[in-house]
């Protein structure tokens, strides 16, 4: 979302926090443009336990009977977006077309087909989703994306993806509803909309011009609606963190519910 070209920054670090504050994707009401988790700009080895572990061991003979050869509740035209390769997918499902609120399950694909990990609770944009996402127009971008590179204000958890530690990931300011914006940038996954893959999250370069948005990312929840971005509890991000690998290419599909069911 921010500009921060190629590591390590030429740029001095008070001009890469002032541009992060203006250009980030996830925004509060208070702050200036550029929060995460309550504002949005404006998706191998065994994962942990608690992502990729089925949530109960099946019966002798079951297994391949439970565990669906296809992430349940993505609809043609959206499955056909999932990329033949990925071997991790985040599922944003929206509550509604028009709602804030929204559940993201981690799946990892196995031999015998999708495996889900836990349902975490997650806020997307104040006013929902829309197929054709535009710069602040406070709507999450509806789509299948890859997950590429992450970052944030606090050190790395134990990531495989590449990470951008740094002060420009602050996130000043207070939500639409009222609440502190601090700490929402703490982990970043930058979700690959409108931005170019193998960058920092901070880089704000714009593939299809700056008035389709950017900046989008999967980042800490500070409990409230975001500007497009989508925002989960920390210590989910530290496990999404810890379990997404470039080598499983990880994808996110997000939408609301009628959406992703096309």
């Amino acid at each position: 979302m921010i500009a921060h070209l190629p590591r390590p920054l030429p740029r001095p670090r008070a001009l890469l926090l002032a541009a992060s504050l203006l250009l980030t994707g996830c925004g509060g009401t208070a702050a200036p443009h550029g929060s995460g988790a309550g504002a949005g700009a404006d998706g191998a080895p065994a994962a942990p336990a608690a992502v990729s572990a089925a949530p109960s061991t099946p019966a002798p003979g079951a297994a391949a009977r439970s565990v669906p050869r296809r992430i349940p509740g993505l609809g043609p035209r959206t499955w056909s977006q999932v990329p033949g390769d990925a071997r991790q997918a985040v599922v944003v499902t929206g509550r509604g077309r028009n709602s804030p609120l929204s559940t993201v399950v981690l799946y990892r694909r196995t031999a015998t087909g999708w495996q889900a990990g836990e349902r975490w609770p997650a806020h997307n944009a104040l006013r929902g989703w829309s197929d054709h996402h535009m710069g602040g127009d406070l709507r999450s971008p509806v789509g299948v994306y890859g997950l590429t590179d992450a970052g944030g204000l606090l050190p790395d958890p134990g990531t495989k993806l590449p990470y951008d530690h740094g002060r420009g990931f602050r996130s000043p300011g207070t939500g639409f509803e009222g609440e502190s914006l601090e700490g929402s940038f703490d982990y970043v996954v930058a979700i690959d909309y409108n931005r170019t893959p193998g960058v920092s999250p901070l880089d704000w370069t714009r593939p299809l011009g700056a008035g389709r948005g950017g900046g989008i990312w999967l980042h800490v929840d500070h409990g409230g609606p975001t500007h497009g971005c989508v925002s989960i509890a920390e210590r989910h991000m530290r496990e999404l963190l810890r379990t997404l690998d470039p080598a499983l290419h990880p994808v996110v599909v997000m939408g609301d519910h009628a959406s992703v069911a096309r």
